[in-house]
């Protein structure tokens, strides 16, 4: 029996222009709710921004935000990461040396950029980061900080991760979310981490568990889940690892899902 949905968002419940068929959506979370089956959204995206998506029941699903950094159900916090303030100072001076990229550091409270990013990427990241501030130095932070999200080019992004998995061992582990972003997380604070830690609250097994993803930051969560699905669009990573799979984002993937798992339909039957 299936207790817990877990998705994620960006290439996965959202389509290409990022929206979703709400009407379809809500007429499924009813369903789900009929049978007290647990919606979780699970995305590397800023929590204030993943509230916007659902604004009729922003206060009684849960999230599991910033790629498992910070998990919220029902508006209470369950769960919030930090780094160290040792290896917060180490991650800047490694980034520093780096001049092709662009970073945003996530905190609960909001997310900072630097004032001397490019405008065109302020913007956009304002776009996934509904809280965020310039700073002319990242050391002025004297807050939380719990995750770093940078922006480059897809060829540099093999060139980074074998720079950071070497400079920042331990430190760090980076996971690709797609669409040119590269997350730098605290070990063992991923997504699966975060599904985790809900499923003890709501005694819930993997096997009880659909989780479904499109990217590399995904991997943790479905392979873990007992019923872990890959969308069409996926990364070749992902797809890998996923047990199931689904059509693209733009073909509802997520909700056909969602609906197989209401009308117990297979696997779920």
């Amino acid at each position: 029996m299936i207790k817990m949905i877990a998705v994620d968002m960006d290439g996965t419940f959202l389509d290409s222009n990022k929206s979703y068929n709400q009407s379809r959506f809500m007429t499924l979370y009813h369903q789900l709710k009929h049978k007290n089956i647990r919606f979780v959204v699970a995305s590397g995206n800023q929590y204030y921004q993943l509230l916007s998506f659902f604004p009729q029941i922003r206060d009684e699903i849960a999230f599991v935000a910033e790629n498992g950094a910070w998990v919220i159900d029902a508006g209470e916090t369950r769960f919030c990461g930090q780094f160290r303030e040792d290896h917060f100072k180490q991650v800047l001076q490694v980034l520093n040396d780096l001049p092709y990229l662009h970073a945003v550091v996530c905190g609960p409270r909001t997310a900072w950029m630097l004032e001397s990013s490019p405008g065109d990427l302020i913007t956009l990241m304002s776009h996934h980061y509904h809280r965020l501030e310039l700073l002319p130095d990242f050391h002025q932070i004297n807050e939380p900080v719990f995750k770093f999200s940078l922006n480059l080019a897809d060829e540099r992004i093999p060139e980074l991760m074998a720079h950071i998995g070497h400079q920042l061992d331990g430190i760090v582990t980076p996971v690709s979310s797609g669409f040119g972003f590269v997350d730098l997380i605290i070990p063992g604070v991923h997504k699966a981490h975060g599904l985790m830690l809900l499923q003890q609250q709501w005694h819930i097994a993997d096997r009880e568990v659909v989780a479904i993803g499109d990217s590399g930051n995904d991997i943790e969560m479905v392979s873990k889940a007992g019923y872990g699905f890959a969308m069409a669009n996926a990364q070749p990573m992902l797809k890998k690892a996923a047990r199931y799979h689904t059509e693209d984002n733009n073909s509802e993937g997520a909700l056909n899902v969602i609906e197989k798992v209401v009308s117990g339909i297979i696997p779920f039957n």
